[in-house]
């Protein structure tokens, strides 16, 4: 048996598929599952995982979601993830800007430029769809790899559904704060990309050389309830900015 934790048994199922999705992941990424090569059959995984089928299947779907396998039809799910294409920032799907940099063994760090909390007027209100009067949380935040800056982000919170933001969590990773200490939900994001001039900001603390643009992400983010407390313009160096997308998945935004 696979020991995924010791009291797995009273894990929920979230929690079981989390363990299950993220230890086939692991060995896929250390080619324990090789490229081209089969991971162990459903039935096999149930057993080893002590979980049922449709936890199993939950695991692989997210896999296959973000490019690591394919299922094909009378032989099994075949492997299709390779270190010289996976290795690159993922802007879309479930993935975090710590957890990617820290799977490509790549030194991350988030520089607060801007902590304020504002009321939303008119101009905001178009820009993020928030109502005029609602009170949220702007974040300006330099995403950086190897002490280079690749995004800007432009953030804003909803106050009433990210109660006790501080900049120090801001310098970590707000998505973490909400699951894990608010015990709130991420339960999708709708994104739309766009080219847009570079700003005086993006010039600031961008190397943008010859470029004189860069690719914006806006991305809207809705908890369970389908309410809509997050907008992120993410705005990002055009340098080995690259669209990726997968058959079976949505859009996948990256940068190498």
């Amino acid at each position: 048996m696979i020991a995924v934790n010791p009291d797995e048994k009273g894990m929920n199922m979230k929690k079981k598929y989390d363990k299950i999705y993220d230890d086939l992941k692991r060995r896929i990424e250390t080619e324990e599952y090789k490229y081209q090569e089969l991971i162990p059959p459903e039935s096999v995984l149930v057993d080893q995982y002590e979980c049922s089928r449709n936890t199993v299947r939950r695991a692989i779907s997210q896999l296959a979601d973000e490019g690591y396998v394919v299922s094909v039809n009378g032989k099994g799910v075949v492997v299709i993830y390779k270190q010289n294409i996976q290795a690159k920032f993922a802007m879309g799907g479930s993935s975090k800007y710590m957890e990617v940099s820290e799977e490509n063994r790549k030194k991350y760090h988030t520089k607060l430029l801007c902590f304020a909390e504002l009321t939303v007027d008119e101009r905001i209100a178009k820009r993020t769809t928030f109502p005029v009067g609602k009170e949220i949380y702007y974040l300006q935040r330099a995403r950086m790899i190897q002490n280079e800056t690749y995004i800007i982000d432009h953030n804003y919170f909803l106050k009433d559904m990210v109660k006790g933001l501080t900049p120090e969590i801001a310098e970590k990773s707000i998505h973490e704060y909400i699951t894990d200490s608010l015990h709130g939900t991420i339960a999708s994001t709708r994104r739309m990309m766009t080219l847009d001039l570079a700003t005086e900001l993006d010039e600031k603390y961008m190397e943008l050389g010859k470029y004189g643009c860069v690719a914006v992400v806006n991305s809207y983010v809705f908890n369970a309830d389908g309410l809509m407390f997050e907008y992120t313009q993410s705005r990002h160096k055009p340098e080995g900015f690259v669209f990726y997308e997968q058959s079976n998945a949505n859009p996948v935004s990256y940068f190498i």
